[in-house]
């Protein structure tokens, strides 16, 4: 892939749509989901994970119920039981989609070679994921205390992950400033961090992805290439 695109391309680029994600949580959680028939059990995903990403805003993660997501969606407690037994499951999902769309990512530029313009792909690509999933990495943000140890461990080591792939792009600039790697590649995933965490700001600025992507990309450039 080329390391400047816009959110449009992106969007052609990657398989990474609704449908698939409905279709990846199906296919990865086989041995838990109960419903067979394929058309209905993603219509079923999409309802339920909607429906927790609202109760998860309206009234908190940890207060929601299952029988408030039975209300919410439309489905018996029978039917919530044939893709999910508890609350644990769900956040862990999320935590998955989250973390696969992440680590799978940086692999789409492994031949981009000059590190700025690598740089520059991962942010879009990482910025432009982010917007899609936008309701997935903000309950991963926000709610990953709810999460069981392991999968609050997987979530951080999933962070982190990224962050040290963009510091290890960092280190190969030959005249980078002073200072750790790191360090500076933290201070660039805060950047689109804030996109996905606080929309409401850009919303109401009426910044669109490619704008704040194109924003962040030049900070980047003209503090790195500096």
């Amino acid at each position: 892939m080329p390391s400047r695109f816009d959110f449009q391309q992106f969007q052609g680029m990657t398989p990474l749509d609704g449908v698939n994600i409905w279709a990846y949580l199906l296919d990865h959680n086989a041995e838990r989901i109960t419903v067979k028939r394929r058309k209905p059990a993603l219509e079923n995903l999409e309802r339920i994970f909607r429906a927790t990403f609202k109760l998860a805003n309206d009234v908190g993660f940890r207060a929601m119920n299952l029988r408030d997501l039975c209300q919410e969606t439309g489905l018996s407690m029978g039917g919530l039981y044939g893709y999910i037994s508890n609350k644990d499951q769900l956040a862990e999902m999320i935590e998955d989609v989250v973390r696969y769309a992440t680590q799978e990512m940086p692999r789409l530029f492994d031949d981009v070679t000059e590190p700025l313009d690598k740089l520059e792909a991962l942010m879009r690509a990482s910025i432009y994921v982010s917007e899609i999933l936008q309701p997935w990495f903000y309950f991963v943000f926000m709610d990953s205390r709810v999460l069981q140890t392991a999968q609050r461990t997987t979530a951080k080591e999933s962070e982190l992950h990224v962050q040290a792939l963009f510091a290890g792009v960092i280190a190969q600039l030959p005249h980078r400033p002073a200072g750790s790697p790191e360090l500076q590649a933290a201070h660039i995933m805060a950047m689109f961090q804030d996109w996905y965490v606080k929309r409401w700001k850009y919303r109401a600025a009426d910044v669109s992805p490619d704008q704040f992507a194109d924003s962040a990309v030049r900070m980047m450039r003209g503090y790195l290439a500096s």
